[in-house]
C-alpha cells in the first residue's frame, strides 16, 4: 500500500488502495452514498454529473404564451417558444449533489414545429477531478388554451359595473375617464400576476358605460375606484346565476357607480337667495363658489353631493366680454355678450379691478361674472 494512503483504506469494489492526502474527506457520506467510499477510477466508471429526463413535454398556451406547471397556469413573459424551452430544461435538469464549480449552456435546436431538441453541456469539478458531460433532451411543445384564454374566448363574466349618473347622462370626458380607471387596475391586477382578472367587453351606451369582468371582487373594486375619483355612490344588485360542483350558489353582481347630478364646472342655483353657485367639487358633499360674492359654498352634510339646485349651464357656456367700468364694492359694468349693451352685475371678490376683459355667463337668471379658474 502506498505511504500517502491512509492506513485500512481499499475499494470495496476492486480491492485497490485508496490513496488520499491525510486530511482529505470523501465526497458524500459512505452512510448514504455507497458509492462515496469508492476509488476515484471505479467512481467516475458509472458516475454521471447531469441527470436528465428523456424527454420534457411543455404545455404551452396558444393565445397567451402562458406555461402549465404542476396544476396551475403561470405567466411567464417569454419572448417565443425557444426561451420556453430553455427554460424548462434549466428546470427539469439536475446536477449531480457534490460537484463544485459548476457551468453549463445550451444549444437549441428546432427539428419540427413542436420539438426543440435541447444540446446541453456541463462542466464541473468532482473529487478535485475537472468532468464535463453532454446531453441531449427533446422538447415537446404543446399547443394549448389555458383556462383563462379560455374564459375571454367565450365571453365569460362574473360582474357588471354599470357607470350612470343622477339625473343626467354622464359627460364623455366621465365615461373615457371611467374606462380608463378599470382598465388601468386590471392591467395592474394582471401585471401582479391575477390571471383571473380580464376585461370581457366594453359598451357605451346613452346611459353611460357598461363594463363586464372577470369576478364580483374586480367588479367591486373598479366601481369604487371609478366614484372614489368621479365622485357619487356605488350600489350592487346580486342576481344568481347557477350552483357550483359543492351546490353552493353562484352569483353575478351588478355594481352600478352613479356619479353626482351635478359636476365641477356646472353653474346651479339652489332657491336660497344667494345666488348661484359654480360647481367645483362633487366628493363627500357638493362644493363651489357663490358668483355674486365669490364666497365658498359647501353643501349640509345632510344634502351631501345631491342638493335640491337647478342647473343654469356650464363654465364652457361662458363668454369673455368687455370690464366697462366698477361702480361700487358690489357691483360692476360689462357689456352683454348678446346684446353688447352696458350692463350692471354682481362684484363677487375673485374679479381682477385691472382686468379689460372678464369671463361672464348668461343665464336665464341674468348675467354673471366668473372665475379665471375653477377655483
Amino acid at each position: 500500500m502506498s505511504s500517502g494512503s491512509r492506513s485500512g483504506e481499499f475499494c470495496p469494489r476492486c480491492g485497490d488502495p485508496i490513496e488520499r492526502p491525510p486530511d482529505a474527506t470523501l465526497p458524500g457520506s459512505a452512510a448514504t452514498d455507497p458509492d462515496a467510499v469508492l476509488c476515484d477510477a471505479c467512481y467516475f466508471e458509472d458516475f454521471d454529473l447531469v441527470d436528465a429526463p428523456d424527454r420534457i413535454e411543455v404545455r404551452v398556451c396558444s393565445r397567451c404564451g402562458a406555461v402549465h406547471r404542476g396544476n396551475r397556469w403561470v405567466d411567464v413573459g417569454a419572448r417565443d417558444y425557444t426561451d420556453v424551452a430553455v427554460e424548462e430544461t434549466a428546470e427539469r435538469l439536475s446536477v449531480h449533489v457534490d460537484a463544485r464549480e459548476v457551468e453549463w449552456g445550451v444549444e437549441p435546436e428546432q427539428v419540427g414545429e413542436n420539438t426543440i431538441r435541447m444540446h446541453c453541456r456541463f462542466t464541473g469539478v468532482i473529487r478535485e477531478t475537472p468532468i464535463s458531460e453532454e446531453v441531449t433532451v427533446p422538447v415537446y411543445v404543446s399547443r394549448e388554451v389555458c383556462d383563462r384564454c379560455g374564459r375571454i374566448a367565450g365571453d365569460y363574466y362574473a360582474s357588471v359595473v354599470q357607470v350612470r349618473a343622477t339625473d343626467r347622462a354622464p359627460t364623455t370626458e366621465e365615461v373615457d375617464r371611467a374606462r380608463e380607471i378599470a382598465e388601468s387596475y386590471v392591467a395592474g391586477r394582471e401585471a401582479d400576476g391575477d390571471r383571473d382578472a380580464f376585461i370581457t367587453e366594453v359598451d357605451r351606451t346613452a346611459d353611460g358605460l357598461d363594463l363586464k369582468l372577470s369576478t364580483n371582487k374586480l367588479g367591486q373594486a373598479v366601481a369604487r375606484r371609478i366614484v372614489r375619483e368621479l365622485g357619487g355612490s356605488v350600489s350592487d344588485a346580486p342576481t344568481l346565476v347557477t350552483e357550483d360542483a359543492d351546490g353552493n350558489e353562484v352569483y353575478r353582481v351588478t355594481f352600478t357607480a352613479r356619479l353626482p347630478p351635478y359636476t365641477p364646472g356646472d353653474v346651479v342655483t339652489l332657491d336660497d337667495g344667494e345666488g348661484p353657485v359654480l360647481v367645483t367639487s362633487a366628493h363627500g358633499n357638493l362644493k363651489g363658489i357663490r358668483l355674486e360674492t365669490g364666497e365658498r359654498y359647501e353643501a349640509s352634510f345632510e344634502e351631501g353631493i345631491a342638493p335640491d339646485a337647478t342647473r343654469l349651464g356650464t363654465r364652457e357656456d361662458a363668454e369673455l366680454t368687455t370690464l366697462v367700468a366698477i361702480e361700487d364694492e358690489r357691483a360692476v359694468q360689462v357689456l352683454d355678450p348678446e346684446t353688447f349693451e352696458s350692463t350692471t352685475v354682481p362684484r363677487p371678490d375673485y374679479l381682477d379691478p385691472d382686468a379689460d376683459e372678464v369671463l361672464v355667463l348668461k343665464h336665464r337668471e341674468g348675467l354673471h361674472v366668473l372665475p379665471d379658474d375653477e377655483g
